[in-house]
This record gives structure tokens, sequence and C-alpha cells, in this order.
């Protein structure tokens, strides 16, 4: 990829990477996952952090890596109890990968986490990014993590205009990485890159006044930090409407195991129905996945659906749920 050297025409980069670097070691926020080198202690906060804020994800880090401190103790753990320790942070299927993955670890590497790039890339849920994190970080290794708070940096600093949407547009993000990274200490370089996206070079109304790079900025130079980076649309939501039917008997509650694939796979929910539930109306719920919506009317009815258990409140509380199924339990309080 020779043409990427075309963004460094007359860009300093020594300059970029010191400024970068000094800055992170004397501004980065106090995370628990930077109080550490443990390679798997990383690699779950990585996985924890996709997609969910740094402020949502530290009181389950710290809950997850108390009760699992090392791969052979996630490795044993049942999938309920490990599901409810990862509860209300959605996208389940990123701790069963983890799981997965780490089962990995313990049978073939006996729980060390592999440095080897190859190795480690090949497990479950490890991509692009947690490799070039967890190495870094973990390992001192010069690979590049890329999210989006780094191309968004990148783009602005660079002058990049491809879209970062794109998949392809990964690899020149990746290119510009390896041109800039401090292989001295690769750690702070990647860790620097995202705390800059994170808290000064923000989507809306960029911090430049506080930005230590700001003086070989492409766009803090012309003005042009709106523009960048370019992203195209995402796809329409789609919303989907339900009725959940809450049915309780001398004390317990009859719920249903949603299916092992798809959304919010293994967690256990009041029934949901597609077609008009009879019973007394409750209210409504609303629930906003990444790409769909749920819309639930909530009734209680008279007669058990079929398919469920009958469960306790000690029970259904030691039970993984998800967000939209505490919304119906708030809504059920009158909360």
């Amino acid at each position: 990829m020779t043409f990427i050297h075309e963004y460094f025409r007359d860009f300093n980069k020594a300059h970029f990477t010191v400024e970068l670097i000094d800055w992170f070691r004397r501004e980065q926020r106090d995370l628990p996952w930077r109080r550490t080198r443990n390679p798997y202690h990383i690699w779950v906060s990585e996985i924890m952090l996709q997609q969910t804020r740094v402020d949502t994800v530290i009181p389950y880090y710290e809950r997850f890596i108390e009760r699992f401190p090392t791969p052979h103790h996630l490795a044993e753990i049942e999938p309920d109890e490990l599901l409810k320790y990862w509860e209300g942070l959605g996208y389940y299927s990123r701790v069963k990968n983890l799981q997965i993955a780490v089962k990995e670890v313990v049978e073939k590497y006996g729980g060390i986490v592999p440095e080897e790039k190859e190795l480690f890339e090949s497990l479950r849920g490890v991509g692009p990014y947690t490799t070039g994190a967890v190495l870094s970080i973990a390992y001192g290794l010069p690979e590049p993590a890329v999210d989006g708070n780094v191309m968004r940096v990148l783009s602005r600093v660079l002058g990049i205009y491809e879209d970062i949407a794109a998949p392809k547009t990964r690899k020149i993000f990746e290119a510009a990485v390896h041109e800039l990274i401090d292989p001295a200490d690769p750690s702070s370089f990647n860790q620097g890159l995202m705390e800059l996206g994170a808290i000064v070079c923000t989507p809306k109304s960029p911090m430049c006044g506080l930005c230590p790079v700001s003086d070989v900025c492409f766009a803090y130079e012309r003005n042009v930090q709106a523009e960048l980076p370019v992203k195209t649309k995402k796809t329409k939501t789609e919303t989907l409407r339900y009725d959940v039917l809450v049915y309780e008997k001398d004390g317990k509650v009859a719920i249903e195991q949603r299916p092992d694939k798809g959304l919010l796979a293994g967690m256990w929910q009041y029934p949901l129905v597609e077609s008009p539930g009879e019973g007394e109306y409750v209210g409504s719920a609303k629930h906003i996945f990444s790409h769909r919506i749920w819309e639930l009317d909530v009734y209680r009815v008279a007669k058990q659906p079929e398919g469920t258990i009958l469960v306790d409140e000690e029970t259904y509380r030691s039970l993984p749920i998800s967000v939209a199924q505490m919304k119906v339990d708030r809504l059920l309080k009158g909360e």
C-alpha cells in the first residue's frame, strides 16, 4: 500500500508521535484495565468496550475480573452464570465468543494468552482491532489497533477522505498507524490515539484547543473538522412490535429461554408473541438495539403460555435477562 506515503508528505511523523505519547502519559484517565499488563484482563476489557461506554464498562469489568480472574475460571463456568455477569451490557454474543476463545487458550496454550499474532487473531471473536490492542498493550508489540476513535483522529490529522464505513478503508488506517507507531512504546501510542478520539477529537465539536497535535492537523489548519471523517449513513432501523405475556401463580412467574443462536441468545424472558395478546393491559416499553427497535405491549394473562416454566423470585433473579426484560420488570413494578 505505497500510496499511504502520500499522506505523510511534509508531515512531521516524529513530532506527532512524541507529542501524542507525552500527552497520553500526562492526561490519561485512570481506568482499571490500565493498571495491568495482564493480557487476559486487557482482552476482557477490550471485548466489553466494544460499542459500550467506558463509564458503563468499569463496574462490569471489576465484577467480572473478581469472579473470573484467570482464563481457567472463565473456561469452567456454566453459561447461565456467565451471562448473569454480562447482564445489561448487551451484545451477548461477545461474552459467548470470549468463553469459547478462552477455552481454546486453556486447552491449547495452558491458559496463557498467545502473543503470536497469527495464534491470537485466530481465536473466536478476535478481530484486527482486538488483536492490535491486546498485543500492543499487554505484550508491547507494534501492532495497529484501529477503532472508530482512531479513524476519526487520523482522518482529521492526515486529511484522509476515504469512507470509514467501507471495510477496505481500515487497511489505510492500519498502514498509517504502522508509519507512526513508536516501537519503543506501542502501548502508549495506541492508547493515546484512542484516548484523543474519546475525550478531545470527538465526533462533534472537537476541542482543538486542548489537542497536543493540532499544529500538524490537516483539518484544524483548514477548518474542516466537521467534514471528517467521511462516513456513509447507517442502514435503516427496523421496528418490531411484540406483546409480552406475563403469567403469575403462587408467587411464581412464567418465563422462557431464547434460542441458542440469534439476538439475545440464551437469555430468559417473559414470552413474546407477534399477534395481539389477550389479558389485562399493563403498559408499553421500548428498547433500541443497534439496527432494530422493539416496541412492547405488556399484558397480564390468566393462562400459562406454552413453552414456559414457572420460577420463583430467587430463581428468576439468578437467571440472565436482557435490558429489554429489565424494562418490562420496571413497568410491572410501576417504576
